[in-house]
């Protein structure tokens, strides 16, 4: 069994690795190459792949890929720490203060505002959460509601969570309704878009198209990138189960009709649902 004493050294002996990766006489030379900027697309690459061994429900992946994402914190703060700018002890401390400060509710604060009370429900916990977030950007005068939504989001949780921040000045329809209507809309400009042949506003409405149906994902709870990523994972197990059944009947699915595609595309959709593989 595990003692408290060796998360600490553990994590101190991670330190020590990365501060011999980085050293510039003995450490490796890729290592040594790298900055802020440049490891950037394999701190996104690692989250990704934590994701995906999450949703396979695969836990020793998971406790893998939650190390490879520590690593990419633990660079960021050697890099960090070699420029005079933070170090992981700065990196810790930070978040350990914002979550204290973020909760209330948890933890006992000095001269606490009136409209947090102690004992409050899960909704109040999240209006609290985002009371203090505004507290927060106004101190760092981010003045605009959308200053901090981050650029490198994927599109579609960018997309939600421009509109969750609008709504919350009151920029939102008060129920689906409005949203439907807005579906449809935004479904027929591209209709006339396509009908004109103008790539350019297809294109345009295509995406207009999108964050309105993002917008309806919103407004009924629905996280519009897990959704997708379901989809993509629905999509990919019926294909899969379209070519392994046509490789069974000596077959190729490029050289069959779109019709003999579509027989099996639902076939597979039957197969995958009875064998509770899908639904």
């Amino acid at each position: 069994m595990s003692t408290e004493r060796e998360p600490v050294d553990q994590m101190q002996r991670l330190l020590e690795v990365m501060r011999q990766l980085r050293d510039p006489e003995s450490g490796c030379p890729w290592d040594l190459r790298q900055d802020f900027s440049t490891i950037v697309p394999y701190s996104l690459e690692e989250v990704y792949e934590l994701v995906d061994a999450i949703e396979a429900e695969d836990f020793e992946q998971v406790a893998d890929e939650l190390g490879d994402v520590l690593f990419q914190v633990v660079f960021y703060a050697q890099l960090g720490a070699e420029r005079g700018l933070f170090d992981f002890t700065e990196v810790v401390q930070r978040i350990t203060d914002k979550l204290v400060r973020r909760h209330p509710h948890v933890f006992e604060a000095r001269d606490e505002p009136a409209v947090l009370q102690r004992h409050i429900s899960e909704s109040g916990v999240e209006a609290r959460w985002e009371y203090i977030k505004q507290q927060e950007r106004q101190q760092k005068r981010l003045e605009g509601v959308l200053d901090d939504v981050p650029l490198a989001l994927p599109a579609l949780s960018r997309a939600q969570k421009l509109q969750k921040r609008a709504a919350r000045i009151g920029f939102d329809w008060p129920d689906a309704t409005g949203v439907w209507v807005k579906v449809d809309e935004e479904i027929a400009e591209l209709m006339e878009a396509i009908a004109n042949k103008d790539q350019c506003s297809i294109e345009a409405e295509i995406g207009d198209v999108l964050i309105a149906v993002v917008n309806l994902a919103r407004h009924f709870d629905v996280d519009a990138e897990a959704a997708t990523r379901l989809a993509n994972a629905r999509f990919e197990s019926r294909f899969r189960e379209m070519e392994r059944s046509a490789k069974e009947e000596g077959s190729a699915l490029e050289s069959e009709s779109l019709d003999r595609l579509e027989e099996r595309w639902q076939k597979a959709k039957r197969r995958l649902v009875s064998d509770g593989l899908a639904t």
